[in-house]
């Protein structure tokens, strides 16, 4: 779909927080996209390794906590559960220096492959689901965040005072940078990856939870609920079922 096209957004305070708010973009929040890793999904590269969908790159690491916080989890994989199996060598640092999973065979490295006894897909969302945890605690940040974007504004009002607005969006090609536009797919806008059987703000509760906190998520979930029951609602994302018709 075109990255470009009407949006509705709802703007509110943080009942948590003082002199910050959040922005939220209701067409993404409200769309039916859904995972469809092994169900279709293509990836991000037209030549990339089959059934890895967008772990072709490793994961880059949000912060020192992060990178300390997957190599708990990554101490409980063995070789059963974990294909490429390194434990004392699954990171690395990119071009510019910034830490990140290694790559194997051009994917992540915890990407178990189709065919594998252990399971295929991330040993990490794997180790979550056999020992009841959510993913969002065994992931990288960016794995489990994706494809919801969260980034920040620093915003002066007309007498001064500051806010800072904290913007929940779709994760399009563009949020990869310049280097964005190269990626053959991309999952967020992709129609075929919008048939999920709830909104995203109500799939990735848990995620959104993470990012926001419960009261802020609460807000957002009732302006959701009120932009799907509008008997006048616009700006529907075009991947969507329902746009397309």
């Amino acid at each position: 779909m075109p990255l470009d096209f009407p949006r509705a957004w709802a703007e509110f305070p943080d009942p948590a927080v003082a002199d910050q708010a959040f922005r939220c973009d209701l067409t993404w929040l409200t769309s039916s996209w859904t995972c469809i890793f092994g169900n279709g999904c293509q990836g991000i590269y037209a030549d990339q390794p089959a059934g890895v969908g967008c772990c072709t790159l490793g994961a880059h690491f949000s912060d020192k906590a992060d990178e300390k916080r997957v190599k708990s989890f990554v101490a409980e994989l063995t070789p059963e559960t974990w294909q490429h199996y390194s434990p004392k060598k699954w990171v690395e640092k990119d071009d510019e220096g910034a830490r990140k999973t290694r790559v194997v065979d051009g994917a992540c490295v915890f990407a178990n492959r189709p065919g594998f006894p252990g399971g295929e897909g991330c040993a990490l969302h794997g180790l979550a689901l056999r020992t009841g945890r959510h993913f969002l605690e065994t992931k990288p940040d960016v794995c489990w965040q994706l494809p919801v974007r969260r980034t920040y504004e620093h915003v002066e009002r007309p007498d001064g005072t500051e806010l800072l607005v904290v913007v929940i969006a779709e994760y399009d090609r563009r949020g990869w940078g310049p280097g964005g536009h190269d990626l053959d797919w991309y999952c967020s806008g992709n129609t075929e990856a919008h048939v999920g059987t709830e909104p995203v703000y109500v799939s990735m509760e848990a995620e959104l939870v993470e990012l926001m906190g419960r009261l802020a998520y609460d807000e957002l979930a009732r302006l959701c609920g009120q932009h799907l029951s509008s008997r006048r609602r616009f700006a529907l994302h075009p991947a969507d079922p329902g746009a397309r018709r």
